[in-house]
């Protein structure tokens, strides 16, 4: 009972003696930095103006995109949590288990760009997952209505039969099939049972069998017949038009009679398909996710949600648990709006050449944010809390009562005593009419307060006005003001009962065949029309990247959030691994944030007056303007080629204070990096493979993105969202060398061709002119090697596995140098222009 009462968890602090150095050294480096500023602003360089005021502004601009990246790393923190604690307190033999019920999001779009197999394979591990099986449902929303998906979740439930006991009997892990049987390791270690053998054995060869059986449906949905897809009962499937079907829902398992083969429980699964008509703005993955939001609610309502995406699967079969400790503490719990976990990835090479992993922000810049309010949503990994994404307030701190005195007269305290009573009175009744909360003045949300009073309740619309008798006209008020929940979340009373039971639970009386019915009409194209869905509650609309937007409303409500990483990773993905998707993966990050720093929720100027903390505020800013370095970024890789093929430079030449400016400038930017490695445990191959993927995705993808959102903005034209091909292959990186041609690649081939041709013209230039002319040129190369070594990856993407680059690459890049170098020599901008009459030699020696 002692241990029972020890807290969930501990908050880990970077040791002193390895952050404090990086502080001061980011202290040192901004001072320097403004030092080097002085000097670049004031010390022109007159022979080539043009280019060194192109240079400045953009070094100006990389030194405020290192403050916003910087800054919000102020306060690195760990975390370690306590499972044993969690089951002592909550799982005591004898009670009834009192963890708090989940549902599991899976998302999918196109069963043919996202293989139902690593579908499958994600829905499988999270019905073994090591949690109460009836506190468990798992909901797969299909926004393409595909048949192919209905069928493999009909065969993949019937494999979930034999496999969940299997997993749990052993506890093997991971528990996606076809990750634990392609591990190479001793899965005899540590296995007492004598069984073990003969049952993995067994598993393995029914896990082929379901393999064979999703591939013939694979193989079958590529041919479709003309009169569209059939049922096994005879019916036409009602999705035969994608653009163009019902609603509609399959419950296979959690259900009477669907038990596994040694006859226990199996958690529920439930296939969702939302209506879609011409006419409605569907809004993509957001307007699925807040789909599953309003079904779940319906039909099992849990008060905690987790969103994967279909490739993401459980690595860890406790990582449920894990954000339990954080959700279920009594001291933060209730202020959390969620708890994200890393994202980790399957089927990267030992190098990681295109930065998949993305081990920087997961392991630097989440954990800096940890410290602050919280890390922010990446879209998939993450634990929610159904309140929060309701639009409601976290609960406020209750303050210390003020002191009093009886002291003095009564009139004494009748500016302060008295009026703080009538206020908390109005307070308290505007939060019961539903109007206390956000921002806006006009658009206030119900207070905590009412939700508290009503939690575990449940309320018909219909008799809400019948038997107000026995209330008090406050309490009369709260009631009747559930009326403007219809015009917060949508004409649905099961619905509306869901949101004011805070610890989840369906309402009494209701049976499964009503709640179908009800979750059909929740996800009808019509249902969120003059709602609030998209714009105050659930998934936010308007971006690309609608996880970013959705956290940034959460915490600009005051709610924090928790960062997760346990030692064996939670969850495990498919990375983008060839060159092409993982260009296109960003440009679609980058345009979502692009599309946010155009509208009103831009944290430049959404939020003020709220709860958001400065620094989290910084980190937000820094996720919408990052793109636009891009610009200063391709200018700042075209410099050298042009110092090179011209003879100038755009620093001038250097006296010694100015020598230890620049001196000061690199070392503090190499020991900032080092103290860096030293507190994250990032690797140093982690490190540079950022560095250099992010020169790669700046002068292609960020640009791109940069473009496109402004004429999204400006003249209207969308584009269209692409998914990434999600890796099915059995062959090792067998997609690594795949080129897949795209418009992304002929900006960083062009500098790379630049560069080149610029170091052989100055090199050519030096032995022509003498040793003299080799000092000026080696700050010239410098500068040209630095983006050449960071295009490098860049380079060998483009050449494939046969090392041949495609033609069309080179001939755009070698034509676009070439126009640029003719140009250039056409109006050299550095030459002195002759003026006067054109004098002509005479022919005469003199």
């Amino acid at each position: 009972m002692a241990e029972a009462r020890q807290p969930l968890w501990r908050k880990v602090p970077i040791a002193s003696s390895l952050i404090n150095p990086y502080r001061i050294v980011i202290v040192i480096r901004f001072i320097v930095l403004c030092f080097f500023f002085h000097f670049r602003v004031l010390s022109p360089a007159y022979d080539a103006y043009p280019l060194w005021i192109i240079s400045v502004i953009c070094e100006i601009w990389f030194g405020l995109s290192w403050i916003l990246d910087q800054f919000p790393k102020w306060l690195p923190i760990n975390r370690e949590t306590y499972l044993d604690r969690l089951s002592l307190r909550f799982e005591r033999e004898g009670d009834p288990n009192q963890l708090s019920p989940v549902d599991f999001f899976v998302s999918t779009v196109d069963p043919l760009k996202e293989p139902p197999i690593i579908t499958a394979n994600t829905v499988l591990s999270i019905l073994s997952v090591d949690y109460p099986v009836e506190k468990v449902s798992c909901y797969v929303s299909d926004d393409g209505a595909s048949m192919l998906l209905f069928d493999s979740l009909s065969e993949t439930a019937e494999f979930a039969r034999r496999w969940v006991p299997f997993c749990k009997k052993y506890s093997v892990e991971p528990r996606a099939p076809e990750f634990y049987f392609s591990e190479k390791i001793d899965y005899l270690k540590d296995k007492v049972q004598p069984t073990f053998v003969k049952d993995r054995r067994a598993m393995k060869r029914e896990y082929e069998e379901f393999k064979v059986r999703i591939n013939a449906l694979v193989a079958k949905a590529q041919k479709k017949p003309e009169e569209g897809w059939v049922m096994h009962d005879g019916t036409p499937w009602p999705g035969n038009n994608t653009r163009d079907h019902p609603g509609m829902i399959q419950v296979y398992l959690g259900s009477e009679g669907a038990l596994d083969v040694e006859g226990k429980e199996l958690p529920r699964l439930v296939y969702v398909s939302r209506e879609k008509r011409p006419g409605y703005q569907h809004h993509k993955k957001a307007g699925a996710m807040n789909a599953l939001v309003r079904v779940s609610a319906v039909l099992t309502n849990a008060p905690f949600m987790l969103n994967l995406d279909c490739d993401h699967y459980l690595n860890n079969s406790k990582a449920v648990r894990e954000a339990m400790c954080f959700l279920m503490d009594p001291q933060i719990g209730k202020k959390l709006c969620y708890v994200q976990f890393p994202q980790r990835f399957d089927g990267i090479d030992r190098h990681d050449r295109y930065a998949n992993r993305n081990v920087v922000f997961f392991d630097i810049n989440m954990k800096g944010l940890d410290g602050i309010q919280g890390p922010v949503y990446v879209g998939t990994g993450c634990v929610f809390n159904r309140q929060a994404l309701y639009g409601f307030d976290p609960p406020a701190s209750e303050k210390r009562p003020a002191m009093t005195c009886d002291c003095w007269p009564s009139w004494c305290c009748c500016c302060c005593g008295g009026s703080r009573k009538s206020k908390v009175k109005k307070k308290g009744l505007k939060a019961l009419l539903g109007l206390g909360g956000h921002y806006s003045k006009k658009k206030k949300m119900m207070g905590k307060q009412y939700t508290r009073k009503l939690s575990g309740q449940a309320f018909d619309l219909e008799e809400i006005e019948e038997g107000l008798e026995g209330y008090d006209e406050l309490e009369k008020s709260s009631l009747m003001s559930q009326k403007n929940f219809e015009k917060r979340f949508g004409m649905s009373p099961v619905f509306i009962t869901s949101t004011l039971m805070e610890n989840g639970g369906v309402p009494e009386g209701t049976n499964s065949t009503s709640l179908i019915k009800e979750a059909i009409h929740v996800i009808s194209c019509g249902y969120e029309e003059k709602t609030e869905w998209g714009k105050e509650i659930g998934w936010i609309y308007g971006s690309v990247t609608e996880d970013i937007l959705t956290g940034f409303k959460m915490h600009c409500r005051g709610w924090r959030s928790v960062y997760c990483s346990p030692p064996r990773p939670a969850f495990k993905g498919s990375a983008p691994i060839n060159l092409s998707d993982r260009l296109h993966q960003v440009l679609r990050w980058a345009l979502g944030s692009i599309e946010i720093f155009f509208s009103r929720h831009c944290p430049l100027w959404y939020g003020y007056g709220g709860k958001l903390k400065w620094l989290e505020r910084l980190a937000y800013i820094n996720t919408t303007v990052y793109p636009f370095t891009s610009i200063a970024l391709l200018a700042y890789c075209t410099l050298p080629a042009v110092c090179l093929l011209t003879g100038k430079f755009i620093v001038p030449t250097l006296n010694n204070l100015a020598s230890i400016w620049f001196l000061a400038l690199f070392l503090s930017i190499i020991v900032t990096g080092v103290l860096e490695l030293r507190w994250s445990g990032v690797s140093i191959e982690d490190w540079w493979r950022n560095e250099q993927f992010w020169v790669i995705g700046g002068v292609s993808a960020h640009l791109f993105a940069v473009f496109q959102g402004l004429l999204k903005v400006l003249a209207g034209v969308d584009t269209n969202f692409t998914v990434t091909t999600k890796a099915a292959e059995d062959s090792e990186f067998g997609e690594l060398y795949l080129f897949k041609w795209t418009t992304l690649l002929i900006p960083p081939t062009t500098l790379i061709i630049l560069n080149m041709v610029g170091v052989v013209a100055g090199v050519a230039d030096a032995i022509n002119n003498g040793y003299g002319s080799w000092g000026p040129l080696f700050g010239k190369l410098f500068f040209a090697f630095w983006v050449i070594v960071h295009l490098y990856p860049f380079l060998k993407g483009l050449m494939g596995r046969q090392n041949r680059t495609p033609t069309i690459v080179v001939l755009w890049s070698i034509l676009l140098a070439s126009i640029f170098s003719l140009v250039w020599v056409r109006i050299d901008p550095f030459l002195p222009k002759q003026t006067g009459p054109i004098l002509k030699q005479c022919g005469v020696e003199c």
